[in-house]
């Protein structure tokens, strides 16, 4: 005699259940970031004394109110932020609150997830979906690595800008930000556990910086064939800062920027992407046209200084082609 199968409101209460224990499991270490009277947001208590959140939610260094899951309110300081991945890390008083248990399962379209983020009143919130998409490590728009591309399908919720992205047992798969069109972004555990090493050993993260202004153009069909190009596009040198690596280096308002170190140049995003913090010091081979030539110069990769913190991500807002670039 077989058992009876499971009964499809038992299922649906057992996964009820199953979701609401995760939610309760993480949800005090999930807190309220106050920093912009704009853009609420969420963070996660990532270490002891430590608070993980979204950059672009940032618009103060000190004194930043954090609500806790009891209500309490405390104030933190801003250690660093890196607007290329869209992570800041916040320091307060170390208190006795848990830490998130972090998910290392691999992960799978169509698995359920759940956002839990955290009202600025301190109320908690929590918003299901599902993995719509997934792939391998990628670079935002600034040049920050991912190592994995996330996204979400879920419910808006307030909060859900920094707020924690969980697996049905209620371990923490990354953190949550506002892609284009309001989509949702989840930057993985494995890219805030990097970013928060840095920022906590030098409150920065190193960006590369040549000095120049650049705009896209196209290359005229008779040079593309006389110098023998696989493509037709380039980048125009628009401004050359004094001093700069790019001064120091000898490139010219008016040459087009065809390649560096061998990878084609055909955008202001594809130079950005070759401004990694690993090429700080380090020098790039710059392939020009110049006069209806090529000329090929030794570019010496500057440090970028830190920038303020924006309204919303950059590495995703400028998604489309540059235009009028300063690198």
């Amino acid at each position: 005699m077989t058992s009876a199968s499971p009964q499809p409101e038992n299922l649906v209460s057992v996964l009820s259940t199953q979701l609401a224990d995760a939610v309760e499991q993480t949800g005090p270490a999930i807190v309220s970031v106050n920093a912009s009277r704009r853009c609420g947001a969420s963070g996660l208590y990532w270490q002891p004394g430590i608070v993980v959140t979204v950059d672009h939610a940032i618009r103060q260094e000190d004194e930043i109110p954090i609500v806790l899951a009891d209500g309490t309110s405390v104030s933190a300081t801003l250690v660093g932020r890196d607007s290329s991945t869209d992570l800041a890390v916040l320091r307060l008083t170390e208190l006795d609150l848990p830490t998130p248990s972090l998910s290392d399962l691999s992960l799978r379209v169509g698995q359920l997830v759940l956002a839990v983020g955290r009202t600025g009143e301190g109320s908690l919130s929590a918003s299901m979906g599902m993995i719509e998409r997934l792939g391998g490590s990628w670079r935002s728009w600034q040049g920050g690595q991912i190592d994995q591309l996330i996204r979400p399908s879920l419910l808006a919720s307030w909060g859900l800008s920094g707020s924690a992205l969980l697996d049905a047992q209620g371990q923490v798969i990354g953190l949550n930000t506002s892609g284009p069109r309001q989509m949702t972004i989840t930057i993985p555990v494995a890219t805030i556990q990097r970013v928060v090493a840095q920022l906590l050993q030098t409150g920065r993260i190193a960006r590369g910086y040549l000095g120049v202004g650049m705009q896209p153009v196209p290359i005229p069909d008779r040079l593309v064939e006389s110098l023998g190009l696989s493509y037709s596009e380039g980048v125009m040198i628009l401004s050359v800062e004094p001093d700069s690596p790019a001064d120091q280096a000898g490139l010219l308002i008016g040459d087009v920027l065809i390649a560096l170190d061998a990878q084609p140049i055909t955008d202001v995003s594809d130079v950005r992407m070759m401004l990694t913090a690993d090429r700080v010091g380090q020098s790039l081979t710059a392939r020009v046209i110049r006069a209806g030539a090529t000329v090929e110069l030794a570019v010496p990769v500057g440090e970028r200084q830190p920038e303020d913190g924006g309204e919303e991500p950059d590495w995703e807002r400028r998604r489309g082609r540059g235009r009028g670039r300063r690198r």
